[in-house]
């Protein structure tokens, strides 16, 4: 195995994770959420030796996961849903009404508007970084972000008063 085979195996290790959680946030289903993190992760080795010399690895996996949840979105195949779900396992952390509440909010907002959420408050970046990881200006990113933000509190209504995230795991 060369080195570089090597480095990739442990930041994939590494970050998976916290890509995995972004994955989770914007798709809403764990087994959406694995695919996109698996085909971000195959974007990533085909290009490696660019990407490791890059001022910030995991900042540029954010990017080609959002890009790649923006581009399956496109695609007409992404808007078929199973007519039955059975969860793998429950989620016994934090309340599962708010969870379940903010996940189907997120879920009635465009995929465009679901990533800058998720990037702006759940990965905690700044709308220049969203701007730059989307592919857009920042005022039209700070734009969507009200505008998002505005049809979510619609679609949760008096709930979102309540609506305390906790990181899943």
């Amino acid at each position: 195995m060369t080195r570089s085979t090597e480095d990739f195996e442990e930041f994939a290790r590494a970050r998976t994770p916290q890509l995995y959680r972004s994955a989770w946030l914007l798709a809403g289903e764990h087994h959406l959420a694995e695919d996109l993190v698996q085909e971000t992760l195959a974007k990533l080795y085909r290009a490696w030796r660019r990407v490791e010399q890059t001022d910030n690895p995991a900042a540029y996996a954010q990017t080609v996961l959002a890009r790649t949840y923006i581009s399956q979105r496109r695609r007409k195949s992404s808007t078929e849903r199973p007519v039955e779900r059975t969860p793998d396992r429950p989620d016994r952390s934090g309340d599962h009404e708010l969870r379940l509440s903010l996940l189907q909010a997120l879920a009635e907002l465009s995929p465009m508007d679901r990533a800058v959420l998720v990037l702006r408050y759940f990965e905690d970046r700044s709308a220049e970084q969203v701007a730059y990881d989307l592919g857009k200006n920042t005022g039209a990113i700070r734009t969507r972000t009200s505008r998002a933000l505005g049809r979510l509190r619609t679609v949760l209504g008096d709930e979102a008063v309540y609506l305390a995230w906790e990181p899943c795991q």
